[in-house]
């Protein structure tokens, strides 16, 4: 492992991945649900984004690319992660995009290189607050509190007490074994992980009643050693309490407004009768949002805090919301009957939603118009619920530019997506698309991904697609490939040229 990290995993590079809760439109429509006035970006405004800790840069060009007239500053401890990035950002042709190589511990003291760093309307920073030391932290306090616009958003997401709080242990056990090993962070990483299996099979008291470990021995299989060693291998690594981040936000103005992960902005779809009864006894939120984290398996908060939050009444917020447009990710036929929500299952009305689903069936359409439709059975004027439901399970997306065709640079941007990752990720990878209609990225595979590529170069058929696959492919079944392809032609392209990528 190098030394220059300080603890922290910078001997491998991170996983390249897309989060939706760090756009820009969902941190707006997070704050919306949470009765707080949102500075939703208009189609035409210049919008400034910053992302801390972007690692390869994935996301950030994606946002980059599906909104040309914003200006996005990404920043990044690792040189390699910087490096990489500015060259596929060339290679993409994104001239919006800056990306720079910090310590975030200093850089807001470091005033020539500060410089460097534009006032910010939206900023992110996606599991890194509970990965670096408190020096670390001060600084990202500093920096927010010198570049945050006043009404400015800060998504931050980070593993949560007490939902850690029993599995505290297994992750010292990992980095502890691992370092007995000399060499990569990774194959530490992976000695620390065998023993851990290996405990846990000897029935290890601490790690057999672990909601936490039961669930990642689960899951060790499917999950990329990559990200387990960044995971679990940094030497800052620390759950936080909620309250304990909200404070040190405070420091720079910022005030919670919301989470990210849209249904938890809704106690009914959160807590049952007698876990809200209880929280509604207190007016603190910082208390209820406690209350909620002792009720819930919630190991990663993706939280929004606003610099100068103004509160909004309902009436005010479902006018804004109710003014918004949406489109559907999914085939109305696929359009689920129920959803699993933390408070339990709850039932989708299909005499309310198959209706909106066919509406939303060839693109975007206005939520108002949607509770307008002479179909539906159901409330007519809640459209919290409506967005809450659709987006929160990420069934549907915000449209920013509803009416507008395909632009050149999401098209780009999306052809050296497909270059990029098909080598080095299997096809059904979740990654994303860029959408210049959506302005933001719109949920794709890495096959997906390809089946773009191909169709937008007019050789998009199930052979050239098969050939094209036929080294890195992870189905080793022919037919079984065909099949999977003919469905990403089928459906998905559809959905993705009704998201304006296409």
């Amino acid at each position: 492992m190098s030394t220059w990290g300080g603890g922290y995993v910078t001997d491998i590079a991170y996983v390249n991945g897309w989060y939706r809760e760090q756009s820009p439109l969902i941190m707006a429509l997070a704050c919306l649900l949470g009765g707080v006035a949102s500075p939703m970006p208009g189609p035409d405004d210049e919008v400034s984004y910053l992302e801390l800790g972007c690692g390869h840069g994935f996301g950030a060009m994606a946002t980059a690319a599906s909104n040309p007239n914003w200006r996005v500053t990404a920043i990044d401890f690792n040189p390699a992660h910087v490096v990489a990035a500015r060259e596929r950002a060339a290679e993409a042709g994104l001239d919006n995009i800056t990306f720079i190589e910090a310590d975030l511990a200093s850089l807001a003291d470091d005033h020539a290189r500060a410089r460097l760093v534009p006032m910010a309307d939206f900023v992110s920073m996606h599991g890194v607050w509970s990965w670096v030391p408190v020096v670390v932290r001060t600084g990202i306090v500093n920096l927010l509190r010198d570049k945050v616009q006043p009404g400015g958003v800060v998504h931050v997401s980070y593993n949560a007490l007490p939902a850690w709080g029993n599995a505290l242990g297994f992750q010292r056990l990992i980095r502890s074994v691992g370092r007995q090993r000399v060499g990569r962070s990774d194959r530490q990483a992976g000695e620390g992980l065998q023993f851990l299996r290996e405990l846990f099979a000897a029935d290890a008291l601490q790690l057999q009643r672990s909601y936490v470990v039961q669930a990642l021995m689960e899951r060790l299989g499917e999950l990329p050693l990559t990200y387990l060693t960044h995971e679990y291998m940094n030497a800052s690594w620390a759950p936080c309490f909620m309250a304990d981040v909200a404070e040190a936000l405070a420091d720079a103005k910022l005030e919670f407004a919301a989470s990210a992960s849209l249904h938890e902005n809704f106690p009914e779809l959160t807590l049952n009768d007698a876990q809200r009864a209880l929280s509604q006894r207190f007016d603190d939120p910082m208390l209820r949002e406690l209350i909620k984290d002792h009720c819930l398996e919630r190991l990663l908060r993706h939280d929004v805090y606003v610099r100068g939050a103004r509160h909004i009444p309902p009436p005010q917020r479902d006018a804004a919301l109710a003014d918004l447009s949406i489109v559907l990710h999914v085939r109305p036929e696929e359009m689920p009957r129920e959803g699993n929500f933390p408070a339990g299952k709850a039932e989708l009305n299909p005499k309310f939603y198959q209706p909106v689903a066919r509406a939303l069936a060839n693109g975007p359409r206005r939520v108002r118009d949607l509770l307008q439709l002479p179909e539906i059975e159901g409330k007519r004027d809640n459209p919290a619920e409506l967005i809450g439901v659709l987006v929160g399970a990420a069934l549907a997306d915000v449209a920013l530019r509803p009416d507008a065709p395909p632009s050149a640079v999401a098209r780009r941007f999306n052809r050296m997506a497909a270059r990029w990752l098909r080598p080095i990720e299997v096809p059904d990878r979740p990654m994303a698309a860029a959408s210049y209609r959506l302005g933001m990225p719109a949920p794709a595979s890495v096959l997906d991904l390809t089946v773009l590529e191909y169709t937008m170069a007019g050789e998009g058929t199930v052979e050239a697609l098969m050939r094209c696959f036929a080294t890195v492919a992870t189905i080793n079944d022919e037919a079984k490939l065909g099949e999977v392809l003919s469905a990403a032609i089928e459906n998905r392209l559809p959905r993705l040229r009704a998201a304006g990528v296409l």
